[in-house]
């Protein structure tokens, strides 16, 4: 068995906030009220957050980035018949990665429709002036009875994924992901991700650029 760092502190804090985050919102959106303010705020901050892992799957550490779990249909299917590679046990899965894909896809439509959504009573997003009423409605309609129900579906499948993998397949995805480093099988040129200062400077950038950018478009709808 060898050590090596897989996930860097970025992809970690990440993941971890953003669990944070889409639990807040599951509760304000159920609790309503003044809660929709806060909201309103973890929508933002998860977009925010979105945009920054997007960017990262391109300039960050080795196992982050989505070069190195883009796996073929083949792959895949080879995965579920058992038939496994060394480095699936490293990074993510083909399963996992089809997870972490999902999750993101689901969470954009989400918070881009969220953006978009009118409650007819007190709160509306900030994209609501640039858009028909008919684009309102489909938005606003599927934000609140289609979407969350998805991703509420997908964060369970995710976290029950997590305990199989634990208990049945022996493989703890929990720990890496607070520590960084994972106990894996020694295979030659398993490449070690990249955690270094410099890295986390360039992800702190990244991820003022991508508040930035949140901030610039919530101000956009606000101006008028």
């Amino acid at each position: 068995m060898q050590t090596i760092r897989v996930w860097d502190l970025p992809t970690r804090l990440f993941h971890w906030l953003l669990a944070a985050a889409v639990v807040g919102l599951v509760i304000t959106a159920n609790i309503g009220g003044n809660w929709m303010n806060w909201h309103l705020r973890l929508g933002y901050a998860v977009l925010a957050l979105l945009l920054f892992r997007v960017v990262w799957g391109f300039v960050g550490g080795h196992w982050s980035r989505f070069g190195s779990f883009l796996f073929a249909p083949s792959t895949v299917v080879s995965y579920l018949r058992g038939k496994t590679q060394p480095e699936h046990r490293v990074g993510h899965s083909p399963l996992g990665a089809l997870s972490v894909f999902a999750l993101l896809t689901v969470l954009l439509a989400q918070v881009g429709t969220g953006l978009m959504s009118d409650d007819e009573i007190a709160f509306f997003g900030p994209l609501v002036r640039f858009v028909s009423g008919d684009t309102v409605a489909l938005a606003t309609g599927y934000h609140k009875n289609v979407g969350k129900f998805i991703v509420i579906g997908l964060v369970v499948l995710h976290v029950l994924a997590v305990f199989f993998y634990k208990w049945v397949k022996k493989d703890n995805l929990i720990r890496p992901m607070v520590v960084g480093d994972k106990h894996v099988t020694r295979v030659a040129n398993v490449p070690e991700t990249r955690d270094s200062t410099s890295t986390r400077a360039l992800a702190l950038l990244v991820l003022a650029l991508c508040g930035g950018a949140v901030t610039w478009l919530v101000r956009q709808g606000n101006a008028f």
